[in-house]
């Protein structure tokens, strides 16, 4: 019963993927029609200043979740994502783009961590990891059509522009939608509205889990209904596990992953490959592990993911640094740096893609979910923010070989941090989750 709310919310992951390969093929044309070709600089702001609105977003997304609702917090995420794809569509200069996406941007950054919350909350413990990597699913698909959607950008003149007005169309659906969607029945329990919070778990559980569902919330220490602080996250009892959440977003952004996703035209036509061809194939393996991590999140755990994953993506990273060295490779350097950045983009979307996002909503309690998973997804946008800045001038500058290597090296280290310090949730409610943590304290 809860699937069809699940369905609504992950259109904000929809978004936020199409909006990150939207001005990947269109990169070069909009630089071109706006006269700012050549600048590299100029090029990566593009890219990068929507990841700064995204961190200001972010920033505030647990205040607002908690202020006014999730399902209000996804109708506004959606207000800016429409006025600034508007505002990119219809710019004539550079500082328009960056308007517009930096708009864009402050949707992206409150949507997700509200997303997370939302299909956390609203999940049976049986389904949320199989719910919870619907964001991932979505997000690739995102991703997909953009890659599509910008096919004709070389043989239509101003394609970009339509590139941006298709976005508004998800966006305006979701903020429709959501009208009909459940309320997260542990924020109206958080404040005190326990009659609205047993209506909401009958329409996504059905009456038969209703008291079971209100005994497990009713278990756990109830809040006030005040709002927690940021500063009581960085000390006390829950300093510990919102360090792992911050770790995880940092280590997941300098593996490398938004630097593939943002670049990858740029990346696969210095080998000398087609690159409408190679980033459909990319898209096609990010949907692929998701549909399979999707399969084994409830079966295989969390953590055994996550691990996995990082070191799956170590090993790509390895194939595309030796790739990089062209002169002695000869033509199977091209093999190497395709086969190792789509395996790069498989291992990325069977753990470190979705988990995190799902991982951090569940190990939190509820008195400080919103605002502790805003904090760890603004590490995340931080990270990225000057991950996509940087890397084209970095690899100017180092190289493929030695800045690839570098990558390689942190996914290696995210997975010895995974298995050191990351609690399993496979199986668990939120209530049970939290007492584990209690008791690993």
């Amino acid at each position: 019963m809860s699937l069809p709310h699940v369905c609504v919310a992950t259109l904000t992951s929809f978004l936020f993927g199409y909006h990150s390969g939207v001005v990947n093929e269109p990169l070069e044309s909009i630089s071109a029609d706006l006269g700012f070709s050549g600048n590299t600089l100029a090029e990566g702001l593009v890219v990068s200043i929507c990841l700064g609105g995204a961190f200001i977003g972010c920033l505030f997304s647990g205040s607002v979740a908690d202020g006014i609702g999730r399902r209000r917090a996804f109708q506004l995420s959606a207000l800016p994502m429409i006025i600034g794809a508007a505002i990119s569509a219809l710019t004539n200069s550079l500082e328009g783009m960056l308007l517009g996406r930096f708009l864009v941007g402050t949707g992206m950054g409150l949507g997700p961590p509200v997303a997370s919350l939302y299909i956390t909350e609203i999940s049976p413990p049986t389904v949320r990891g199989t719910y919870g990597s619907f964001v991932q699913i979505a997000t690739c698909l995102g991703i997909i059509v953009a890659l599509l959607i910008g096919t004709p950008v070389k043989d239509i003149d101003r394609w970009w522009r339509v590139c941006f007005w298709v976005a508004a169309i998800p966006a305006t659906l979701q903020a429709l939608a959501m009208e009909f969607c459940a309320e997260s029945p542990q924020w109206l329990y958080k404040c005190g509205r326990t009659i609205e919070a047993e209506m909401q778990f009958e329409k996504l559980l059905g009456p038969l889990h209703v008291n079971s569902a209100m005994a497990e919330l009713s278990r756990s220490e109830r809040d006030d209904g005040e709002s927690v602080k940021y500063s009581e996250l960085f000390y006390g009892r829950h300093f510990n596990v919102v360090f792992i959440g911050a770790v995880l977003f940092a280590l997941q952004q300098l593996s490398g992953i938004n630097s593939v996703f943002y670049f990858s035209s740029t990346v696969f036509r210095g080998v000398g490959v087609p690159a409408n061809l190679a980033n459909i194939s990319m898209g096609i393996s990010n949907l692929s592990g998701s549909i399979i991590a999707m399969v084994l999140m409830d079966k295989l755990g969390r953590k055994m993911l996550l691990s996995g994953s990082f070191l799956g993506m170590a090993f790509a990273m390895g194939l595309q640094a030796v790739g990089a060295n062209r002169q002695f490779l000869g033509s199977t350097s091209v093999y190497l740096s395709v086969g190792g950045m789509l395996l790069f983009v498989l291992s990325f979307s069977l753990g470190a893609g979705p988990v995190p996002g799902l991982l951090l909503p569940e190990i939190f309690p509820n008195k400080i979910r919103a605002k502790a998973v805003a904090l760890c997804m603004s590490v995340h946008w931080i990270v990225n923010f000057f991950v996509s800045l940087l890397f084209l001038r970095l690899l100017e500058q180092l190289g493929p070989q030695v800045l690839y290597t570098i990558f390689s090296s942190v996914c290696v280290i995210a997975s010895i941090f995974v298995r050191r310090h990351v609690l399993e949730t496979k199986g668990k409610t939120l209530q049970e989750i939290e007492v584990s943590l209690l008791q690993a304290q």
